[in-house]
């Protein structure tokens, strides 16, 4: 028979879900596209900004190999410009928590829920982000594709959450983010909830085409979505 167990992890996108950037991990990336060699005024850059834009959420290498047809040594040059750039931004106070999303994570703590946070952030740019933010204490794990795991849509990061936080089923896990890449990892993962945060960089239309369980207008909304959820596992 199978019984129900309320949600035991949240795993949560970093960037457009919890976090609000204006604009900065498109900007950074401009300039690390230029710093590498790209014109950051040719014909084929808008073709390139769309690229960006249709894959957040992904690998941020992945992506940068593509724009690069896998010049490995410009990509990772690339990725070095961006990480330096974001730094930056991060330390002028140009990125700061999504209104809601601080008390967010601090209710599902206290509800007795694991939290992680994904990102395809590097680590020095995202640890020195949960740094500023003063969010160490409020979250259990942040992971990424560089820690040897393949980023969104797999759903890798989601299943590495559940293994090294010792959650007892997938179906007890929700997974919130502002991509398509993040619903289809949440999906593959086999989460119980699956939810699009309208944020980020996917509006409302790409999102609802999405595989989903639900849609917020915001993270604030989720605690309150999890507690009244039962799902059988």
């Amino acid at each position: 028979m199978k019984l129900p167990c309320v949600i035991e992890l949240a795993v949560l996108d970093l960037n457009g879900t919890t976090v609000r950037d204006g604009g900065v991990v498109e900007r950074a990336l401009v300039e690390a596209l230029a710093g590498a060699g790209l014109d950051a005024q040719g014909p084929e850059m808008p073709a390139r900004l769309a690229f960006l834009r249709e894959t957040m959420g992904q690998s941020r290498i992945d992506v940068l190999r593509a724009l690069f047809f896998d010049d490995e040594e410009r990509a990772w040059d690339a990725a070095r410009r961006f990480e330096d750039a974001f730094d930056r931004s991060v330390a002028s106070g140009e990125v700061e928590a999504l209104p809601g999303a601080e008390t967010a994570l601090t209710a599902l703590g206290a509800a007795g829920m694991r939290v992680c946070l994904v990102t395809e952030l590097a680590p020095r740019n995202r640890d020195h982000l949960l740094d500023v933010l003063g969010w160490r204490d409020l979250v259990d794990l942040t992971i990424g594709p560089d820690d040897g795991l393949r980023g969104a849509p797999a759903p890798d990061l989601v299943l590495s959450a559940v293994m090294r936080l010792g959650v007892g089923a997938v179906r007890a896990v929700a997974v919130a983010g502002d991509t398509v890449s993040d619903l289809e990892a949440g999906t593959r993962a086999g989460a119980s909830i699956v939810a699009g945060v309208l944020t980020g960089a996917h509006g409302h239309d790409q999102l609802v085409a999405a595989p989903h369980t639900h849609l917020l207008e915001g993270i604030h909304e989720l605690p309150e979505l999890i507690a009244g959820a039962q799902v059988a596992v």
